[in-house]
Parts: C-alpha cells; structure tokens; sequence
C-alpha cells in the first residue's frame, strides 16, 4: 500500500516546498520508501536535495512530454530511503505543449503507476499555480495537503483551491480527498500568527494538523547547503517539526513500513 500526497497552494511563499522536501525526508527517516516529485518549473525542491537541475539528463519534463521511462528519471538523493524525480525550467513550456493532447490531466497519473508500488510515500510537490501541472498532480494524488502561513491575508485564495479541489474530485479523481491545512511560519510572539491559527482551526476543524511549523532558520538556511532540514540541523525546532506532522500522517494514514531484506 502507498500514499500519493500532493503540497499544492497557488499563492506562492507558504512554506510549500519547504514542507514537500522535509516531510519527505522526515518519513523517510521513519524507514518509509518516499519519492518525491518536483513538478514545479522553478525545481526549488530538486535543488533542495542537492541536485543540479541544469546538469540532469532526464527529468519530469522528459517523462511528461516526451514519454521518457519514469523508473530512468528519478534519482537517488543524500538522504537514505529518499528518492527525487527532479525537474527543469524546460517545464515552463509542458503546459503549452500539452494543452492540446488527449487526457493531458492524467499524463502524471499513467506514469506514476509504473513505479507507484515501489514506495510507501511518493510527495509531489506542486508549482504556485492552479494550472495544468497542478491539475495532474491532483488527478494523480490519493490527497492534498495545504500550507497555509500564518500572516495576514492566509484565507486569501483558499477557496479558489478548495473549488478546484471539488472539480478535480468530480470530473478526474473521486477518490482525491484534504490531506490537511498545515499552519507554517508560526511565531507564538505575534497576536497574528495565533489569530490565524485559531481562525484556520476553527474553519477546517479535523483537517487542520496538530502540528504547526514554527519560523526557524534552520529551515531557511537548509536549501542553500542542498539538504533537508534533518540533515542539516536535526536538533532544530524545524527538523522537529517536520517529524511531528510525519508522525500524524503516518498514524493517519496507517501505512506499516515493510523492512527491506
């Protein structure tokens, strides 16, 4: 059994790849097979782990459009039981490329089955957008998980996703269901940050995560050196933090890790 997740916000600087990388790490440090897939034409995450998207020969781009064989793209990273598809600025063009096909929601979805029973966990992360990357990440998830960053305007924009969420879950993915709202860049000093903690909590309810991620940074510095945060500092309050929410999602979700002879 595994777990398709996808981090999707359109509105952009919400903690969305900083969450897709180091809850991908953090699971797999619980020894879960996790792949995680940078579907964004800006490849943050894929130079995140380390990887340099200018040097790959082949990448989701490739898969996407050119039918390039999914198992030859993805990578090993730094990070034991941790595995990366990366991307490609070329991904800028995909969606002009593919308006035109035939079922060009599903191009991710067909791919991601060849390989899907390799992993417990397979994280796509998602470009600021709600466009037609997005739109096969969705199509392809079993859920979604929502960073929303706890400033001013939070709620600004979640209802167009929301909506895109509920057409995605009619016409292409029945079974695509809320993962959670995770609450990012929190600071308990600031009246703000606990007002939209509240607000968030009392409008998405169970859906919320417990866990919330605290500013920390830890977590800011941690890409430029290409690790997650676990790596870079695993006795930081981010680090921490993205083992919690690893944890609830691995209770939730009920996913036994199988040992590797």
């Amino acid at each position: 059994m595994s777990r398709i997740i996808s981090v999707a916000n359109q509105k952009g600087g919400v903690g969305k790849t900083t969450t897709s990388v180091n809850l991908a790490a953090s699971l797999a440090a619980a020894d879960y097979s996790v792949l995680l897939i940078d579907i964004d034409p800006q490849a943050n995450a894929t130079n995140g782990l380390g990887v340099n998207s200018k040097e790959v020969a082949i990448t989701i781009y490739e898969v996407l459009i050119n039918d390039a064989d999914i198992g030859s793209a993805i990578l090993p990273t730094e990070m034991p039981n941790l595995s990366l598809l990366p991307s490609h600025i070329n991904l800028v063009g995909a969606e002009i490329e593919m308006v035109n096909q035939k079922d060009r929601e599903k191009f991710l979805a067909k791919k991601i089955v060849e390989i899907k029973s390799n992993y417990h966990f397979i994280i796509i992360d998602c470009p600021p957008s709600l466009g037609l990357l997005t739109l096969n990440a969705l199509t392809a998830a079993d859920s979604v998980l929502i960073p929303v960053q706890c400033e001013y305007y939070a709620l600004e924009g979640l209802g167009q996703l929301l909506n895109t969420i509920s057409i995605v879950r009619y016409r292409l993915n029945p079974k695509l269901d809320i993962e959670g709202v995770l609450l990012t860049m929190y600071d308990s000093r600031l009246r703000l940050s606990n007002q939209v903690v509240e607000e968030v909590r009392k409008h998405f309810d169970k859906k919320a995560f417990k866990t919330v991620i605290n500013r920390n940074v830890r977590l800011s510095e941690s890409p430029s050196y290409g690790k997650p945060v676990l790596l870079y500092d695993a006795f930081s309050v981010g680090a921490k933090n993205y083992l919690e929410l690893a944890q609830e999602i691995i209770n939730s979700n009920n996913i036994p890790v199988i040992k590797k002879s």
